[in-house]
Parts: C-alpha cells; structure tokens; sequence
C-alpha cells in the first residue's frame, strides 16, 4: 500500500470564521508557530484578497521565508474567480493557494443562479487555475465544494479538467457535515480511483462525524494509491458545528485498530507539541477546552469508578489507549499568587524590563527597550486581552514582522 497522510490545518481560514469569535493577526502568527512545531504539513492561513490580511499574510511568509516558520507551507484560500487571482498575487506574497467553487447542483443554482450551468462551474474554474499558473503559483489545490451532494459523474470531470489546467490535489469538502464514514469512503475511493489525483477531505461537524468521516475518506485515497490530505481544526473551531479537530485526527490515524501500523502519518508531526498548542487556541478564541475533549480535556486521564481507578492503578493501559505524555502534558501550571507586574497598553518602562528580565530576555540598549514597549503597548490594544509568554517572547524576536502585523490600512 503506497501513500502518506498529511494534514493541512485550516484554523486560521475555516476556524476563525468561527461566529461571534475570531483572532487578531498576531494570534494567528502565533497558531502558525505552534503548528509548525507541531509538524504540520500545511496551514491556510489566510484570504489573500482580504485587504486587512495582507500585512498579516506578507509578514508571514517573511517569517516563513527566515526559516521561522518552515517547512510548513503558507496557503491561501482564494475564490475561483480569475479576478481573485490576479488580487492575490497583487496584494501578497502567497503563492501557494487553494482555489474554491461550488459543484453540487444545490449550490450552482442556489448561489449562482437558476440558470447558472455545470459549464459555468467547469469554465471559472479552468479559468482560475489558468491564471494561477500564469502568474507563478507554486501550488495550486482547487476545491470542490459540497462535494458530498454533488453528482460523481460530474465531480470526477470536474476533478480531471482541473488536473489538465495545473491542479495538483482536489479538495474534497463535505461542507455540511453529510456525509458518514461509509459514504466518504466509498466516493472518496471512486474519485482517486478515476483520476489519480491526490485527494484532501474537508469536513465539518454538523452531524459529529467530522473526524470519523475525514479519517474515513483519507483511508479511501490511500486505498486507491494516492496521498490524502486531511483538513484540521485546533479543538474542532469552525463554522457552525466546527471541523474536524486537529489532535483528535492524529491520535485516530496513529491509535485506531484499522490504522495503527496500516496507514502512513506524515512523519514530521511531533503530538508532543499537542497540548500546548490546543492551550494556546482556547485562551486567544476564548473557549474553554471541553472536559470531556479527546486528549486535551481534563477528563481525558481522569478516573473515579473504583473498577477504573484499580485498573488504572494496575497498569494505565488497562484504560489508557495512550498516554497523557505523548500529547506533552504533565508538567504542572503554575499560578503565581502573589505581587506581579503585567504589561498593557498603559505599561511603563519600568514594570515591562521587569516582566523581560523575568523571561531572561534582555535589549542591547534603552531604546530597543522602548521600541518593544510600544510593540507590546499596541498588541495589547489590538488583543484587549493580557499577552501570552510565548507573545511576548515573540514580539522581542521579530519586531519588524510584529510592527506588520499590528498595522492595518483601510
């Protein structure tokens, strides 16, 4: 069996439209950092013709550019509209991109028009891709969505006449959540099998299947002798019921019965950097992570029933799958309880050396001090919310990415 999963995360595109919640730039930055420890293949990071992204976009593939965030990828979701294309390459330094179009008849009709034909659909997207190539994409997905309630005969054309036009893998989206393991599976197989084209699912959790169905279609392009793409969500963020949740998608492809020692992870994912990026990602959206969430929870190791605390006690793995340490917990959170100093937006130069010389991080000279004061001053105007140990840190070590970052130019 040949083939390999990857996981592209879509945090910080399909995650923070998230309603009612959302991440400023430099908390973004910060994802990107934290899943590009984790190992991650790819992030799509962003919408390279939303104008207040572009700093945010442009000072991330600096970043990734000076090796900071490399080898994960940077992409772009972009419509498959030629004029978005020429937009994006216009306003940023992305180049690597996933072009998006509606394929079910629900949708062309229902969004495009009554009279909008699967022609129209086929053509924007040659389109598109066309002028993607023509401009010098490094990488180009093109993504069918809703996927799952569109005719197989036409997502297989679809699939193949992008693939003559550059595309390199299809994105498969169950954009509703409507299709269950069984059925992904199957379709995804069919679809690898009649183009030989790598295959990236994308599914959401209307019906809380996500990570079931992705796992799912993933088992179906390697099945058919292609790599599979996986599309994640730190702590399942996302549109309406959420996506399929990042950790719980590595630990099912590593852990599960019908994929442990069957199915090839990316080897570059280290889970070991789960838990603080999963802690990360509920204090920047404000989400408490559930009790009860797979690997991440408080409840994840917890035991009370005399019949499971014996067991436990015995041998953790009589009700263990797998241990807290894989994910990087264990090390204890400390709170201080007594005097401290913080930094805000009205902080002195005083108190912020303070908080810096605590994180054993010292400046060449007073000024750079105060250039990182007023870094940090503006950071936290943007957050309204105290800054993390891991910002701080890296509003010191990329000042001139940072000060992108906090600038935004209606």
């Amino acid at each position: 069996m040949a083939g390999t999963i990857y996981i592209v995360d879509v945090t910080n595109r399909d995650g923070v439209q998230t309603a009612h919640l959302g991440l400023a730039k430099i908390e973004k930055t910060m994802i990107n950092m934290y899943l590009n420890e984790l190992g991650i293949h790819q992030s799509e990071f962003g919408f390279p013709t939303t104008r207040h992204e572009t700093n945010y976009l442009n000072a991330n593939i600096e970043l990734a550019e000076m090796g900071v965030l490399s080898p994960m990828i940077l992409s772009g979701w972009v419509r498959a509209v030629e004029s978005d294309v020429e937009i994006a390459f216009e306003l940023t330094k992305v180049r690597d991109l996933s072009l998006s179009i509606s394929t079910s008849d629900q949708m062309i009709k229902g969004k495009f028009g009554a009279k909008s034909k699967r022609s129209d659909v086929l053509d924007m997207a040659v389109k598109a891709l066309d002028k993607a190539a023509e401009l010098g994409a490094l990488s180009v997905a093109i993504n069918a969505e809703d996927a799952s309630r569109t005719d197989m005969a036409f997502l297989t054309e679809f699939t193949k006449t992008c693939a003559e036009h550059g595309a390199q893998r299809i994105r498969y989206c169950d954009t509703l959540g409507y299709d269950d393991p069984f059925t992904i599976y199957v379709r995804v197989k069919e679809l690898a099998s009649q183009t030989g084209m790598p295959v990236e699912v994308h599914c959401h959790n209307d019906l809380g299947m996500a990570v079931a169905c992705s796992i799912a279609g993933a088992r179906g392009a390697i099945d058919a002798g292609v790599d599979a793409y996986v599309n994640t969500c730190v702590n399942g963020m996302g549109e309406r019921a959420g996506n399929a949740d990042l950790l719980a998608v590595v630990l099912a492809i590593k852990k599960a019965a019908g994929f442990r020692g069957k199915y090839k992870l990316d080897d570059r994912v280290d889970l070991s950097k789960g838990w603080r990026l999963a802690k990360y990602a509920s204090y920047a959206f404000g989400v408490p992570i559930p009790i009860n969430q797979v690997g991440v929870g408080s409840n994840a190791f917890a035991h009370s029933s005399g019949i499971h605390a014996d067991g436990v006690l015995k041998d953790r793995r009589n009700y263990e799958l797998y241990d807290y340490e894989e994910l990087g917990r264990g090390d204890p959170d400390i709170v201080e309880t007594g005097s401290r100093i913080v930094v805000g937006e009205y902080s002195g130069i005083k108190g912020f050396r303070n908080v810096y010389e605590r994180l054993e991080i010292q400046f060449k000279d007073e000024a750079e001090a105060r250039e990182i004061l007023e870094l940090v001053r503006f950071a936290n105007v943007l957050k309204q919310k105290p800054l993390a140990v891991d910002e701080l840190k890296f509003i010191a070590r990329y000042p001139e990415q940072v000060r992108k970052l906090l600038s935004l130019s209606p």
